[in-house]
């Protein structure tokens, strides 16, 4: 797709899903901003880019500082925002492993808050047909053990997405994408990266393969784009089918082998 003269931020931007869609906006003839806590990672890419205005901002948007800084330094350099990414998140595991009320706080903060907090700072700034891509994560409705504090991230930023859209009505569209198993190996400072599957890594999704960055990028290009504009306050699962396979034990091959414990 052909964004010349779009402005599009994204945080968590320097490796895995967010480098993925700072490149591809780039090489489609849009500015960007991006934000991570990773500068090296962030220097790199700027440092590589051979056309197109690029702005990488190093800090930590769980800070409210960094993201009134990065969110001014933005409106100073472009004037505008067309597109926000909100991508940034980690996990801190969970009950099983004593996430700590300081590191359940710094996810929400970071997964949820951030992405609020930037579509507030931005909102001014929006064109006429802004569009807020948030990613949330199969994740936000069906989970592994130990998993509490990115999952409860994720299912805050569903709901987050549909309430901004109505909130946001006629001002910008709002939705999400949930990636399923996506492998950003290629995306983090890898090279020659050569993914090693099992053939059951495969044949567990419907589509017979794993996920790449470049299937989550194609989703936030399309929401982005004009194709996308009777669409809001929706969220696209972006998983293979993964999330659709019934499973039971000793049924069609699979088998449940749950840990000693």
């Amino acid at each position: 797709m052909d964004f010349q003269n779009r402005v599009v931020v994204v945080t968590g931007g320097a490796k895995g899903i967010g480098r993925a869609t700072v490149e591809s906006f780039l090489n489609a003839g849009a500015a960007v901003a991006f934000v991570d806590t990773d500068k090296e990672a962030g220097d790199k890419i700027v440092s590589h880019c051979e056309a197109g205005d690029v702005y990488f901002h190093h800090g930590d948007i769980a800070m409210e500082d960094v993201l009134y800084a990065f969110a001014e330094a933005v409106k100073q350099r472009f004037g505008r925002v067309d597109y926000l990414v909100n991508n940034a998140c980690v996990s801190k595991k969970g009950i099983l492993s004593q996430c700590s009320y300081q590191d359940f706080n710094y996810v929400m903060a970071l997964g949820v808050t951030a992405p609020y907090l930037l579509t507030s700072l931005f909102l001014p700034v929006f064109t006429a047909d802004a569009s807020v891509v948030n990613i949330a994560s199969s994740r936000g409705f069906m989970s592994q053990k130990d998993t509490e504090s990115y999952s409860a991230a994720k299912g805050g930023i569903l709901s987050l997405t549909h309430a901004l859209s109505i909130s946001l009505a006629g001002k910008a569209r709002i939705n999400s994408i949930s990636p399923g198993w996506i492998d950003t190996g290629s995306f983090h400072n890898e090279e020659d990266y050569h993914p090693q599957y099992e053939a059951a890594d495969l044949l567990q999704h419907p589509v017979r393969r794993v996920g790449v960055p470049d299937d989550i990028v194609q989703t936030i290009h399309f929401l982005c784009s004009d194709a996308a504009g009777f669409i809001t306050g929706q969220n696209f699962t972006v998983d293979g089918g993964m999330s659709k396979l019934m499973i039971y034990h000793n049924d069609h091959g699979w088998t449940y082998n749950p840990e000693a414990e």
